[in-house]
């Protein structure tokens, strides 16, 4: 661990455990290894109705008594500061999490009117555009414009985004946005106690059954569908292990339904196997207990990906989508297929089915991949992911 100077850090995020989302558990875990590089770190967050306070962070956590992030959580979100009084705040901004609200893309400018106000990092982890009204058209890439342009630095999560961001928001920044990967948010660390053959007896599954795994929660961006639909192509050894469940958007939840609905129809429920919400260890249980994991993004696969990250620090072989060609970047890894996993083109049930086979006809390609993968994910290890954010930081406070 590199020693580093002392500050008073702020991450601030619309999701955070117990509720479900990537961007929460990736706050959470960022925030620990903060701490543990020996900074003083508080989670600003909210509370969703009807859901009590997370007990069991280690991290000082602050929530905000605003349930929507509109124009009112201004004021919160600056009472708190002038509490806690840190060196930096860091907005962990996805647009979902706030609502598609835009208070939280002008937050940063209004911070900027304050006397003593502390430096603003915002890392964006996904670069869709806030809702505003009918029709709004480029006032809401204005909106996000102003978001980038008015933060002390932005910090991107991978090579796509990097590229976008200096494509089509990079005159107004005030430099180049910073590329920091995210890591796996699951650890590789079963229950005590853990045995692979009886976590699978658990479930009634044979030895003979092939388990292809999902991770994730259930959205339409994930291509669940299509995975059911190439199980519908399989014989039955095959078998499905969902882990995760639906988060607490209407949207999400209608597709959990339509999933729902696509395994009763197909007459694969005998076959499909559903753990709902797990804690950290019951999925890592999971993960290696099964043998392929299949993540079918709609978008291709990416490293903002905290699922893709999991399966791979497993050491499970896993089947992922193809997207647009990934920008490259010096030093950092990349996702090549036949090496650290197998590539097959999106929503594309049949290409799908036929990778699950080629797995599970050739062992020693599946061995081969879940090694690379897992030498792939070292890459992102979260001791290294937080040392190059205090020297983010660092920097930022130096330049004052």
């Amino acid at each position: 661990m590199t020693e580093r100077c002392q500050m008073n850090l702020a991450l601030l995020s619309a999701e955070y455990p117990p509720q479900p989302g990537g961007v929460g558990d990736y706050t959470k875990k960022l925030g620990e290894e903060l701490k543990r590089h020996n900074q003083t770190v508080h989670i600003i967050t909210s509370v969703r109705r009807n859901q009590e306070q997370n007990s069991f962070t280690v991290l000082p956590q602050i929530v905000l008594p605003v349930s929507v992030w509109n124009w009112q959580c201004w004021s919160a979100v600056i009472d708190t500061l002038n509490q806690i009084r840190p060196d930096v705040l860091h907005i962990q901004y996805q647009t979902g999490a706030y609502g598609m609200h835009p208070a939280i893309n002008f937050l940063p400018w209004r911070l900027s009117r304050l006397p003593g106000r502390p430096r603003v990092v915002v890392t964006a982890h996904d670069l869709l555009v806030p809702y505003l009204f009918p029709k709004a058209g480029w006032v809401r890439h204005w909106v996000t414009r102003r978001l980038l342009a008015d933060t002390d630095r932005v910090v991107v999560t991978n090579p796509h985004d990097y590229a976008y961001i200096q494509q089509h928001y990079g005159r107004p920044l005030h430099q180049r946005p910073q590329l920091i990967p995210i890591g796996s948010n699951i650890a590789v660390a079963p229950p005590t106690g853990y045995d692979r053959v009886e976590w699978r007896r658990q479930y009634g599954i044979r030895a003979n059954t092939i388990i292809v795994a999902y991770f994730g929660l259930l959205s339409s961006s994930k291509g669940v569908d299509t995975l059911i639909d190439a199980l519908g192509q399989l014989p039955p050894p095959y078998c499905l292990l969902i882990i995760g469940g639906a988060t607490t958007t209407p949207q999400d939840q209608v597709y959990a339904q339509k999933i729902t609905d696509q395994i009763n129809n197909l007459g694969l429920a005998q076959r499909v196997i559903r753990t709902g919400h797990c804690n950290e260890s019951d999925v890592s249980a999971h993960l290696l207990a099964v043998d392929m994991v299949a993540l079918p993004f709609v978008d291709g696969a990416s490293f903002r990906r905290g699922s893709l990250l999991a399966a791979l620090a497993h050491g499970v072989p896993v089947i992922t989508t193809r997207g647009h060609s990934m920008p490259i970047v010096d030093g950092f890894p990349q996702l090549i297929d036949g090496e650290q996993a197998l590539l097959v083109p999106p929503q594309n049930a049949s290409a799908l089915a036929q990778a699950i086979q080629k797995l599970t006809n050739d062992s020693v390609l599946g061995t081969a991949l879940g090694k690379q993968g897992q030498s792939l994910a070292q890459h992102f290890s979260w001791d290294i992911i937080a040392d190059q954010h205090i020297a983010l930081y660092e920097n930022l406070l130096a330049e004052l």
